[in-house]
């Protein structure tokens, strides 16, 4: 089993370092854990659409770990107890969708961080083993900063209270879902995520999280899409989802038989 170094995401996005992360929503373990070992150094967990329930969310998190990978976890919409409970099972960051005021900010940052910065409750020992840590005051020292909020601005109230959500204490990153904002820009008439009006706001976002010395992510469709909002400033982008990448390789190889 690989023991990754603590915190490894966190290390890597506070010193400004780019990161490609997988998505993945069909509660497979061994889906991750595969997607993990062939390159991915991070893979995304989503409850909040995805299959996962408790117990499949925390042999993903197992096997993306074993395999030298950061496990990242989407919590429901307000399901700020999960938080806790993700973080404690191993995960090393948490998407929370649907962050639109300050207020929601400062209750995601509560679940997430221990005092003074949050109420986060002390039961760790999964999450300490994972990380190759045995010493209680060790990973207590270093999880507030180690552990990463990620809050995702996809409404107009989220848009138009996005400096204050970023400059929330314990809010670590702004995490765009350019689905959900695209669909409420439009009046829930469209899902362009290339509309003017939805790549203003994308760059107001990354700006932003810049501003406050936040670090700036994003949901992309496919690899171009990535990079091309790497170009742009973010810094941790996820990219597509294991579905997809099932349904491609189905398309590739029925199209092969065909010709």
């Amino acid at each position: 089993m690989t023991t990754p170094q603590p915190f490894a995401l966190a290390r890597r996005l506070r010193a400004g370092e780019m990161v490609f992360s997988a998505w993945c929503t069909l509660a497979s373990p061994v889906v991750a854990e595969t997607i993990a070992r062939d390159g991915y150094p991070c893979v995304v967990l989503d409850i909040q659409h995805g299959l996962w329930d408790t117990a499949s969310t925390i042999a993903g998190i197992a096997g993306i770990a074993s395999a030298g990978s950061a496990p990242v976890v989407r919590v429901p919409v307000a399901d700020f107890a999960f938080v806790s409970r993700a973080l404690d099972v191993g995960a090393e960051a948490i998407i929370a969708p649907m962050i639109n005021t300050p207020a929601d900010a400062r209750q995601f940052a509560a679940a997430a961080k221990y005092p003074p910065l949050g109420e986060r409750s002390w039961g760790p020992q999964r999450a300490m083993a994972m990380q190759g840590l045995s010493v209680a005051a060790d990973y207590l020292r270093d999880a507030n900063t180690g552990t990463l909020t990620l809050a995702m601005i996809e409404t107009e109230t989220a848009l138009a209270n996005v400096d204050a959500i970023a400059a929330t204490p314990g809010i670590d990153a702004l995490f765009v879902g350019p689905y959900d904002l695209s669909t409420a820009l439009s009046g829930g008439r469209a899902q362009d995520m290339e509309a003017p009006d939805v790549e203003r706001a994308i760059d107001r976002i990354g700006q932003a999280a810049i501003k406050a010395g936040k670090i700036p992510g994003i949901y992309c469709r496919d690899a171009n899409g990535a990079l091309a909002m790497a170009q742009r400033g973010f810094r941790f982008l996820t990219i597509g989802s294991d579905l997809g990448l099932v349904r491609d390789g189905v398309a590739a190889q029925l199209q092969a038989l065909k010709a």
